[in-house]
């Protein structure tokens, strides 16, 4: 069970994600990118810019969640690309040779930006293969559940919780993802320290949750239970043409799930509780208790993206 943790003095919407030996913070305005290396902490600040502000309809709910997903997607492996380069090169891993060709035939800047746009890509068509056409391709292979849209629903939703776990439990085999997963938690219990207005020391930090509600491996586990929802309305025999309907309903399914995973992280209460509940189960494999070098990490991180005006970023 997750733990239990006191109610916050506010929810903040600063949110992070975990890096290669560091941690990426995203305020209001501004982010922060904090790694540790061999000569110390190096940091990183940039403003903001948010694609809702030139385009309004992106800022409506369940629209905002398709496009607040994918330029974190983009942000996020930008932040991962620094961190590795941080990386010494007797640690770094040879350059697959996609990466190879487009960095021979673009210059720096363009091959970057090409870099990071085929790994979202790739990224996001990986996702489809595992969590929409592999499903709906391994239950229409199993004649007895065609009986039923119902049943047949249900089933492919289950294959996609155990494709979700399965991956998880494989990524934390690894070493390097083990301690991924440790500034995870590091950053969890520090936006935490925040929220419950303590100061922001390692002494603080260490004793907070490493569960929190609005982590997006937890909004990983919600697609997947509100898209079992959301495709019950797919009464469709044809495998492909399941697969097709599945595809079209996504953006629904992430709008709905953000939205739900905006609500929970605002309130605290029994349904927040329940909604939030999954999630949390699935943090016990994806976040790992830090040490104090990594809570350091986190807590400057914080630091530089807390708005000077207090309250500002308020979920």
């Amino acid at each position: 069970m997750a733990e239990n943790t006191p109610s916050c003095n506010f929810r903040t919407s600063i949110g992070g994600q975990a890096l290669i030996e560091g941690i990426l913070m995203r305020g209001p305005k501004k982010q922060a990118i904090v790694c540790r290396t061999a000569d110390g902490l190096v940091e990183k600040t940039e403003e903001l810019k948010f694609i809702k502000d030139r385009y309004p309809i992106l800022g409506v709910p369940f629209i905002r969640g398709c496009a607040t997903f994918l330029d974190s997607m983009v942000k996020g492996m930008q932040a991962l690309t620094y961190s590795a380069e941080l990386v010494p090169l007797e640690d770094q891993q040879e350059e697959d040779k996609l990466d190879q060709w487009i960095k021979a035939h673009f210059e720096a800047e363009k091959a970057q930006k090409l870099i990071i746009g085929t790994a979202v890509v790739l990224g996001v068509a990986l996702s489809v293969f595992l969590f929409i056409f592999l499903p709906a391709a391994i239950i229409g292979l199993i004649p007895f559940l065609k009986t039923s849209y119902f049943l047949r629903n249900i089933s492919e939703g289950l294959v996609r919780i155990a494709i979700l776990l399965a991956y998880m439990k494989l990524c934390t085999n690894v070493s390097d993802v083990k301690r991924l997963f440790s500034y995870h938690g590091a950053e969890h219990k520090t936006i935490f320290c925040y929220e419950h207005g303590k100061p922001l020391t390692v002494e603080n930090v260490r004793t907070e949750s490493r569960f929190h509600p609005r982590c997006g491996t937890s909004f990983l586990l919600v697609v997947v239970l509100v898209s079992i929802l959301v495709n019950s309305v797919v009464r469709i025999d044809n495998t492909f043409a399941r697969m097709g309907c599945h595809l079209l309903l996504l953006p629904l399914v992430v709008g709905i799930s953000y939205e739900i995973n905006r609500w929970c992280g605002r309130h605290d209460n029994r349904l927040s509780a329940i909604l939030s509940a999954p999630g949390k189960w699935l943090q016990h494999m994806t976040t790992n208790e830090p040490d104090d070098s990594m809570i350091e990490c986190a807590i400057r991180a914080m630091e530089l993206v807390i708005p000077e005006e207090k309250g500002s970023d308020e979920w």
